[in-house]
Parts: structure tokens; C-alpha cells; sequence
């Protein structure tokens, strides 16, 4: 009988990207709108707030992740072109040090020199990529995957307690703006954390709370600015 294990690491560069957009798609526009229910706004203003929300924050969200994952994504060049260099100048060297990393993991000094000459002849670049500067393929910055993931993902996000603010009007819109927020948090908390194999009443729990306090706030300070007027 065959075992298989199933790794999920390989997914986190489209799964941090994602869930950090619907989480912030949801506690920011569910807080926006509640902040401004809570200061007497009329249901038009709140939605057309809503959705100045949500195409600003898309857009800050888009431009955030990719000037971030770009930064590192130069960093990363900046030091295989360093290796690179290194390699064509004292490939010897580099060999050793390569050599020595592997002993330090638990290999004899003859097999971890063999494993490293080995390993250099079919991707010198590669090997000391991986083993020395800890860049793998799966951990590769890549921007524009990480913009068009959080910009999509924060649309979808913020458009549920939009919605819910649309179809209840009145003095009701804030207690159900509110819970569904929180059921909506809950559901994105449990979906990431069986999407990267954690824990996922921990993941529920974790989102929950703090959206639960990005709202209680924006309300309090609606309601200050509502009493001001």
C-alpha cells in the first residue's frame, strides 16, 4: 500500500494574498458601513460610501501587493545575480560552502562533498538558491499573481456586507451588517485554514475577534461623530 502525503506550502504565496484580501474586504467595508449607519447616514449614502470603499481599498490592496512582492521579488534577483557572479568567479568555493551545509544538516564530509558536486553539475544556480539563500520555486515572489489576488479577493470580500446593507434597510442594517460580517469572517477563516491544512476552529476564531473589534470601534466612533452633529 502506497502512502502519500499531500503538502500544502506550496500554496502560499495565492493563499496569504487571498485571504488577507476577502478578510480586509470584509472588516473594512462591513466597518465603513456601520461606522457611517452609526452616524445617522441615510441607506444611499451608506452604499455609495460602501462602494467607494470598495473600489479604493481593490485598488490600495492591488498597489500594496505588488510594490511589496516586487521589492521582494528584486531582492531575490538582486542575490541569485550576486550568486551567479560568485559561481562564475570561485566555483571551488562555492562548492565547499555548499558542501558544508550539507554536513551541518548530517551528512559524512564525503558524502556532503559528493552531494554538492553532484548537485552543482545538473543546477549549480538552482542548489545554491535553494540550500544556501533559502529561495525554492513554490516561495518565489510573484507580484502580479499577489495584486490580482488580493484586488479580486477584497471585491468579493467587501461586496457581502454590501449587499446585506442593500437588501436591510432601516435600523436594522447595523446588527445584520454586523453578524453577517462576523458569519462571512468565520466561514473565510475555516475555508483558509482547511485550504492550508491548519487548525480551523483556531483560524475561525482568530479572524472573528478581530472584525468583531474593527467594527465595535468604527461604530463607537460613528456614533461620537453622529452625537456631534
Amino acid at each position: 500500500m502506497t502512502y502519500h502525503v499531500v503538502h500544502r506550502s506550496h500554496r502560499i504565496g495565492w493563499l496569504r494574498a487571498s485571504v488577507l484580501g476577502a478578510n480586509d474586504g470584509i472588516v473594512s467595508t462591513g466597518s465603513l458601513i456601520i461606522g457611517i449607519a452609526a452616524a445617522n447616514a441615510t441607506q444611499s449614502d451608506i452604499l455609495f460610501t460602501g462602494l467607494a470603499g470598495l473600489v479604493a481599498g481593490a485598488m490600495s490592496m492591488a498597489a500594496g501587493e505588488y510594490v511589496s512582492v516586487s521589492s521582494q521579488a528584486d531582492t531575490e534577483n538582486a542575490d541569485l545575480a550576486l550568486e551567479q557572479k560568485s559561481l562564475e568567479d570561485n566555483i571551488d568555493y562555492e562548492k565547499n560552502e555548499l558542501a558544508e551545509i550539507y554536513e551541518k544538516r548530517g551528512l559524512t564530509p564525503e558524502l556532503a562533498s559528493q552531494v554538492a558536486e553532484q548537485l552543482m553539475l545538473h543546477d549549480a544556480l538552482g542548489a545554491h538558491a535553494r540550500d544556501e539563500i533559502g529561495i525554492t520555486a513554490d516561495g518565489k515572489a510573484r507580484p502580479i499573481q499577489a495584486a490580482f489576488s488580493s484586488a479580486v479577493t477584497f471585491t468579493v470580500g467587501a461586496l457581502l456586507p454590501l449587499l446585506v446593507a442593500w437588501l436591510v434597510p432601516g435600523t436594522r442594517l447595523i446588527p445584520f451588517v454586523a453578524l453577517f460580517s462576523l458569519v462571512f469572517l468565520a466561514v473565510l477563516g475555516s475555508l483558509a485554514a482547511c485550504a492550508g491544512g491548519a487548525p480551523v476552529l483556531r483560524a475561525a476564531v482568530r479572524v472573528t475577534f478581530w472584525g468583531a473589534l474593527a467594527m465595535a470601534l468604527t461604530a463607537g466612533v460613528g456614533c461620537l461623530f453622529g452625537v456631534a452633529a
